[in-house]
């Protein structure tokens, strides 16, 4: 694997993460349990999907076969998508939504804060924005991670199943191959063992806050790295992609 197409996996690792978090959050527009949090999740939505633009258009560049942003969101197959397992699952409930985004910023925090030492200027400035908005994003879970859990008994008993089940898909999180080992050595990726030591301090903190038990003895799935998904992601595709397939090359 050359430096190019280590980097432009890299940048559609990202930027998958967000695209496919951010229409999984979309999905609940209009339907959040009350105003201010359908506003606030639709806009959280929006944060992921701007920065996912943003990748999306620098990995078209780098790799340079003449692709555009929009091709490389509608047109990949799931194989070619490399979001992590967690960003796919479904809502479900709010204590889902709830517990998937908080694990997802606990990681994008310290994720983003040490890409913005990134050897890559591009990368560096994209991540110096997508921080403060990230910023936002892992107080207002943070903050609902606390309410829930030390709320009623049924909004307890909720959030803890919420985090048993997705716990499975935290490990590969912090999973490096080939496309980090290269571009650590060139100061352009991050060390993803340095952010798994805050993120566990983190997680440990906000659950301990919480009254929330860290499961134990997980087996942890894996397989995004090499386009293995859960069967929901094909799902999701399908109708992200429906109307740019149906109608090849519309535009607003």
């Amino acid at each position: 694997m050359t430096n190019q197409e280590a980097l432009v996996n890299y940048c559609l690792r990202l930027a998958d993460n967000n695209l496919i978090l951010g229409h999984r959050l979309s999905e609940l527009s209009g339907k959040g349990p009350f105003l201010e949090e359908d506003i606030a999740t639709t806009n959280i939505a929006l944060d992921l999907i701007g920065q996912a633009s943003s990748l999306l258009q620098y990995a078209a560049e780098v790799e340079g076969k003449g692709r555009t942003e929009d091709d490389l969101a509608f047109l990949r197959g799931e194989r070619e998508f490399y979001n992590t397992l967690l960003a796919e699952q479904e809502n479900k409930d709010f204590a889902v939504t709830i517990a998937r985004q908080f694990l997802t910023d606990a990681f994008d925090y310290f994720f983003y804060d040490e890409l913005k030492k990134s050897a890559d200027a591009r990368l560096a400035a994209l991540a110096e924005k997508s921080h403060k908005e990230i910023t936002y994003h892992l107080r207002h879970t943070s903050k609902w991670m606390e309410r829930l859990g030390e709320g009623t008994e049924e909004s307890h008993r909720r959030i803890q199943d919420a985090v048993d089940n997705l716990w499975r898909f935290t490990g590969e999180l912090f999973e490096m191959n080939e496309v980090d080992e290269i571009l650590l050595k060139e100061k352009i990726a991050v060390d993803l063992n340095v952010v798994k030591i805050q993120w566990d301090k983190l997680v440990a903190e906000v659950f301990a806050n919480s009254g929330i038990s860290i499961p134990e003895n997980v087996f942890m799935q894996r397989g995004s790295r090499e386009g293995k998904h859960t069967e929901k992601l094909g799902y999701l595709l399908a109708e992200m992609q429906h109307l740019h397939r149906a109608f090849p090359g519309v535009q607003w």
